[in-house]
C-alpha cells in the first residue's frame, strides 16, 4: 500500500484536518469497514470507482463513485475492491461543511452523497485534475487551490454555540457531559441538541460517543501495530469507559465486530489471542472514576509520538491513519 499525507494550505486547516493518499494494487480482494469518526469525508477517486456494498444508512443502494462525501454517522460503511484501488480522502470538520460542501453536516448525517450532488461542475474538475496529476504533491495542491476558491464563497456561518460546544467536545476526548456543555454556551440542553444535530449531524450525546470511539480503536491500532499487548481494561480507562465489557460492547455497537475481528481484517493478521472481549469484565479494573483527560484544542494532522505505555495521547484529537472514507475506509 501506498500512503502519503498533506497538510492543507493555512486557511484550510481549520476545516481540514488533512489529505490522505493512497494507492494499493496487486492486493486480494476484500472487504473493508468504514468506522464511525468526527469526521465527514470527502474521496475523490483516481482509476477505478469506490465501491461501496453498504451504507451506514441502510435504506441507501450500494454504489460505484468517483468521489464521494460522507456525513458523521454511528455505523459502520462496508467498502469493497478487487485488490485495485487509489485516491485522496479528506479528512473534514463537520464545521466546514458549510464553506467546502455548501450544507451543513446535519444534511449528510449518516448519508454518502455522490460528490456531484454537492460539489457540481467542481466534482467532475476535482476528478480530472487529481487524476492528470503527476504524484501526491501535486494532487495536494490541486485540492488546495480548488478547495480555496470555495472556502471564499462561504455562506452561512456555524452559529458560536454550536461551534464551542462541538470543541469542548473534541478536546475532552468526548468525556463533557451535556449538562455542561449547555451551561457553557449560555443555551437549555433541548436547544443545544438541537441545534447541534442539525448543524453537525448527531447529538452532542451521539457526538460524544464517536469521538471516545475514536480515539480508543487509533489507541488500540498504535498500540498493535507497536507491538505491545493489547491491555483493553486500561484502555477503556484511559478512555472514559466503566470497564472493558463497556469498551467491547460500544466496539461491537459502532464497528459492527469485536476489536479482534477489526484488527485482524486491518492488518491481514489472525485475530489478536490477546484481546479478552466476553461481555464480562474479565480484565477490568473496575469503573473509571474521572472521564477522558481534555487535552488542547489543535487542528495539527498527524499522530503524535506514542508513549512508552502506549496509553497516553498528547493530542486527544488526531486523526491518526485513519484509512480511506469514515476515517477507516480501504
Amino acid at each position: 500500500m501506498e500512503m502519503a499525507y498533506g497538510t492543507p494550505a493555512p486557511p484550510l486547516r481549520p476545516l481540514i484536518a488533512h489529505y490522505h493518499g493512497y494507492r494499493e494494487r496487486g492486493a486480494a480482494p476484500g472487504l473493508h469497514r468504514g468506522l464511525p469518526s468526527p469526521f465527514l469525508t470527502l474521496i475523490v477517486t483516481v482509476d477505478d470507482p469506490l465501491v461501496i456494498a453498504a451504507h451506514p444508512d441502510p435504506a441507501q443502494t450500494p454504489g460505484r463513485y468517483d468521489t464521494l462525501a460522507g456525513g458523521l454517522h454511528t455505523t459502520p460503511a462496508l467498502v469493497t475492491h478487487e485488490g485495485r484501488q487509489a485516491g485522496v480522502q479528506l479528512a473534514l470538520s463537520p464545521l466546514g461543511a458549510r464553506a467546502l460542501l455548501g450544507v451543513p453536516a446535519g444534511e449528510l448525517s449518516g448519508l454518502d452523497v455522490d460528490g456531484a450532488d454537492l460539489l457540481g461542475r467542481a466534482a467532475h474538475e476535482l476528478h480530472e485534475r487529481l487524476n492528470a496529476a503527476p504524484d501526491w504533491a501535486a494532487r495536494f495542491a490541486v485540492l488546495d487551490e480548488l478547495l480555496l476558491r470555495r472556502a471564499a464563497r462561504r455562506g452561512a456561518a456555524v452559529p458560536d454555540e454550536v461551534r464551542r460546544a462541538w470543541q469542548a467536545l473534541l478536546s475532552g476526548g468526548g468525556g463533557v457531559p451535556v449538562g455542561e456543555l449547555a451551561r457553557d454556551v449560555g443555551w437549555s440542553t433541548r436547544h443545544l441538541g438541537s441545534r447541534f444535530a442539525a448543524e453537525i449531524g448527531l447529538s452532542p450525546k451521539a457526538a460524544a460517543r464517536v469521538i471516545r470511539f475514536d480515539r480508543a480503536r487509533r489507541l488500540l491500532q498504535r498500540r498493535v501495530t507497536g507491538g505491545l499487548p493489547p491491555r483493553l481494561a486500561d484502555l477503556a480507562a484511559a478512555c472514559g469507559y466503566y470497564d472493558q465489557a463497556h469498551l467491547a460492547r460500544e466496539f461491537r455497537d459502532l464497528a459492527g465486530c469485536p476489536p479482534s475481528r477489526w484488527l485482524a481484517e486491518e492488518s491481514g493478521l489472525a485475530e489478536h489471542s490477546g484481546l479478552a472481549e466476553a461481555s464480562g469484565p474479565a480484565e477490568a479494573s473496575g469503573p473509571v472514576e474521572e472521564p477522558a483527560r481534555r487535552g488542547s484544542e489543535t487542528s495539527k494532522p498527524g499522530p503524535p509520538p506514542p508513549a512508552q505505555d502506549g496509553w497516553h495521547d498528547d493530542n486527544d484529537n488526531d486523526t491518526g491513519a485513519p484509512g480511506l472514507a469514515h476515517a477507516a475506509r480501504p
